[in-house]
């Protein structure tokens, strides 16, 4: 229990790291006031199902909603992308213009196949993709995610990954639009998605 508390005190430090570093920059605001210096970005490059590399210019088009976690997650992860699932099935048409896209930051244990196929639980749409540490590095750092690998010897996987958990909202023009708290209602990521989504 006492690893557990010191893992998510750790995770709500870089979190609140993270908004003292960015400040009021990090709020959400429609993609064209960030067109000019946007701290965030989607910027990386890749592998998903069977290896195949994915870059981040090739989803351009559509809108990209975007978690980073790690397959591992016993319970934020799949919790959080089981609401990204559930908003997006009630969407209607405009779900048509979301990606939806799970970025593991465990490159260790999380292989592209296996990221790929975890991310298909919860919806046919869901991309999963991984990399080597350096690409995950890159993807982590547009977004401004923070993540570290903390080591744990009463689990039975001998470590965890804490990591800051928001949901990124990306243009098709890949400009940062928004991004939300993994604790946001189901409701309120509808709305929100409604107020964005073209």
């Amino acid at each position: 229990m006492k690893k557990i508390v010191i893992s998510w005190l750790v995770c709500v430090l870089g979190v609140a790291l993270i908004f003292a570093w960015m400040g009021n920059d990090l709020l959400p605001k429609d993609s064209s006031s960030q067109n000019s210096n946007p701290l965030i970005q989607a910027k990386f490059t890749l592998q998903g199902e069977q290896d195949k590399i994915v870059r981040a210019e090739e989803l351009r088009g559509k809108y990209l909603l975007v978690y980073f976690g790690f397959t591992h997650c016993p319970d934020i992860c799949p919790t959080t992308l089981l609401l990204m699932s559930n908003v997006i099935g009630k969407l209607g048409d405009a779900s048509k213009n979301i990606q939806p896209l799970f970025i593991s930051v465990d490159p260790e244990r999380d292989t592209p196949s296996a990221t790929a196929a975890y991310a298909k639980n919860f919806g046919k749409d869901f991309m999963g993709l991984s990399g080597t540490p350096e690409q995950i590095k890159e993807a982590a750092d547009s977004f401004k995610v923070f993540y570290s690998k903390v080591e744990d010897a009463n689990s039975a996987l001998g470590y965890v990954v804490d990591h800051s958990s928001f949901i990124y909202l990306m243009g098709p023009d890949g400009h940062y639009v928004a991004h939300f708290p993994s604790t946001v209602s189901e409701a309120e990521l509808k709305k929100e998605l409604n107020r964005y989504v073209k």
